[in-house]
């Protein structure tokens, strides 16, 4: 009985173990919603891209070649830095497109504005972007700001979120004041300018 009792508190019994099976568990539950998380991803752009094209017409079309841009962007840079993509940091790299999207909405109001004025599409494609940058600027500053402090104190599902978050934000930044210019001005000086409906 006294070996009995010292085998059991040593956690050593004298008995055979016998492997009757094996089974191997794979990671599949976040392979699942990883796919469903870049599923929601591919969904969210197609809609946004058709808002813009509806909304704004050409400028629409040019600024969903801007985010194409964008994309190719931060998938390089996750790719080069490297970025581990967790769910939490898809939600932060989703949620900076939106961004991306809302400082080409704030432009092409402002360029509105300047056209119903009577400014040509030069003046009002300078003009549009000069009154939109400081809002742009300012609600950008303050996302990196809270991107910033999660990632230093936040857990490392926060810090995921925060870290694509801020690189988003400043990608899209680029994006917007770059890129959609940049492809808005080739239409300067051409036939397609003075196509008021198109823009």
């Amino acid at each position: 009985m006294r070996d009995l009792v010292r085998n059991l508190n040593a956690g050593a019994l004298p008995v055979p173990i016998k492997l009757i099976s094996q089974n191997t568990v794979g990671p599949t539950l976040g392979l699942a919603s990883m796919q469903k998380s870049l599923l929601a991803a591919l969904y969210g752009f197609v809609f946004v891209v058709i808002f813009m094209v509806i909304v704004y017409r050409f400028s629409g079309l040019l600024a969903s070649v801007a985010l194409l841009t964008y994309v190719g962007i931060m998938l390089s840079l996750f790719k080069l830095i490297p970025v581990t993509l967790s769910l939490a940091g898809i939600g932060g790299a989703i949620l900076s497109v939106g961004m991306a999207v809302d400082a080409n909405v704030l432009i092409f109001a402002r360029m509105k504005e300047e056209r119903k004025k009577g400014e040509n599409f030069q003046q009002a494609l300078e003009a549009g972007f000069n009154r939109a940058w400081p809002s742009i600027r300012d609600s950008n500053v303050t996302t990196i700001l809270i991107a910033v402090i999660m990632f230093l104190f936040g857990t490392s599902f926060v810090k995921g979120f925060a870290f694509t978050l801020a690189v988003g934000v400043l990608v899209s930044m680029f994006s917007a004041l770059f890129t959609t210019k940049t492809l808005m001005k080739l239409f300067s000086s051409t036939k397609q300018e003075k196509i008021k409906w198109l823009w």
